[in-house]
């Protein structure tokens, strides 16, 4: 196994502080690496083109791919010691910066929604509709977004079924009030799972709320000025909105979808065409970091790397609880220990299945941000890069029974009964009884 990189000692008489930390780090690693390399020995890669990137990220627990890629010198040890890991204010500030590209002072990849590639590709999110051609190279994730209510709505009892806030939502509107329903994004996951949420509860998410676009880190804030009754979101929003006394989560998105895809390192096509030695080099060091991440042991070291002023600038605590699988909604209810915690590598979390994409293209289908005939195919098959996700893969040893043999995961079922069979969209849309053209 090739040695991890380490920091050059600021003396020649000794280890230095830094020197003792990046050791201890690096223990752990190597022992994580271990159990998902059972071979013990990277196949050789050639040197990259370039020495750095710059990536963008949101402040969310799933962005930790990237950030401890950076702190852990993972990067560096594939040859790539000049990648920036760049804070975005938000996901259309993401848009907006991929759009210029790192040459003209943007970024070239980032942690992304993952349908947001897709929606930058077909220019249906940018100013004058120009098309940004993308490709995603990896799931950065699955399952842990939340979908959290104001405090206000506690009696109604809210979890899965959100039908049990129809009678207040309608009170409200009957008093003149307005219902906001904020996600991220439109067209992104947080947008989807809330649309799904809702309609599933017979509640129309284009007639009988608004929808509104807010960024990750000021949910809670918004939601304590009484700026929105209900969000979308990833942690440690969620966390922090119930740690505040704010609000309370009505379920997570794992139990809408058990497993469901989430972000993704989404890359410039034309970065990727010009660097493709650098771009196994960043898969290869962003999936080394997925396999850290997914440790329970690391657990603790991450929420703490998360939470440093120059990351999440928040409190550890907001970020362990859910990272851990302990969730206390706020409402009440508290659980110790499940598997709705948030996945970075198991069970094929980090490879981009194309079926996961196919279902995300049919819900924008739905709710007309993509035209009804789109080629759903083929689009994937132009932004979906599972084979260069499969080329790092086998470069970095990892065993083939980690190697998903499919590019589909199969029929997908979610909390409502509602399946999805990815070689038929079509049929899943038709099964739908709300969306946008009803």
């Amino acid at each position: 196994m090739t040695k991890l990189s380490s920091t050059p000692r600021s003396s020649a008489s000794g280890l230095n502080r830094r020197d003792l930390l990046k050791i201890s780090a690096g223990a752990a690693l190597v022992t994580a690496i271990r159990s998902a390399f059972p071979s013990g020995a990277f196949a050789a890669a050639p040197a990259p083109e370039v020495t750095g990137v710059k990536l963008g990220y949101i402040a969310l627990t799933d962005a930790a791919p990237l950030i401890v890629a950076k702190e852990k010198g993972l990067f560096e040890k594939y040859g790539l010691p000049d990648v920036e890991v760049a804070k975005q204010a938000s996901w259309g500030a993401t848009r907006d910066n991929l759009v210029l590209g790192g040459a003209a002072g943007g970024i070239d990849g980032a942690h992304i929604l993952s349908p947001l590639p897709y929606l930058l590709h077909t220019g249906k999110v940018t100013q004058n509709g120009q098309k940004v051609p993308m490709a995603i190279l990896a799931r950065l994730n699955t399952d842990s977004q939340g979908i959290s209510v104001a405090k206000s709505y506690a009696d109604t009892g809210v979890t899965l079924d959100a039908s049990k806030l129809k009678a207040a939502f309608e009170k409200k509107k009957a008093e003149g009030g307005e219902i906001k329903a904020a996600m991220t994004f439109p067209g992104g996951t947080h947008d989807l799972w809330i649309r799904y949420w809702l309609a599933a509860g017979g509640i129309d998410p284009d007639k009988d709320v608004s929808t509104i676009v807010v960024p990750p880190p000021q949910m809670v804030a918004n939601m304590k000025v009484g700026n929105m009754d209900v969000f979308c979101v990833g942690e440690p929003w969620n966390e922090q909105l119930v740690n505040q006394g704010i609000g309370f989560t009505a379920c997570t998105t794992g139990e809408l979808w058990k497993g469901h895809p989430e972000k993704a390192l989404g890359m410039r096509a034309d970065w990727i065409e010009k660097n493709p030695k650098a771009t196994q080099a960043l898969l290869m060091a962003v999936m080394e970091a997925q396999i850290w991440c997914d440790s329970m042991a690391n657990k603790e070291e991450m929420s703490a790397i998360l939470g440093r002023r120059q990351w999440f600038n928040v409190p550890p605590k907001d970020v362990l609880g859910r990272l851990k699988g302990d969730i206390t909604y706020g409402n009440g209810r508290v659980v110790k220990g499940t598997d709705l915690y948030m996945k970075f590598w198991q069970n094929a979390a980090s490879y981009p299945f194309k079926s996961h994409d196919t279902w995300f293209l049919a819900e924008n289908i739905r709710w007309g941000k993509l035209a009804p005939d789109t080629d759903i195919k083929t689009l994937v098959d132009a932004v979906n890069r599972e084979d260069l996700w499969r080329s790092a893969a086998k470069t970095l040893s990892v065993a083939d029974a980690d190697i998903p043999a499919s590019t589909s995961r199969g029929v997908e079922t979610f909390f409502d009964g509602k399946t999805f069979d990815p070689a038929d969209p079509s049929a899943y849309l038709k099964s739908l009884s709300i969306k946008a053209a009803s």
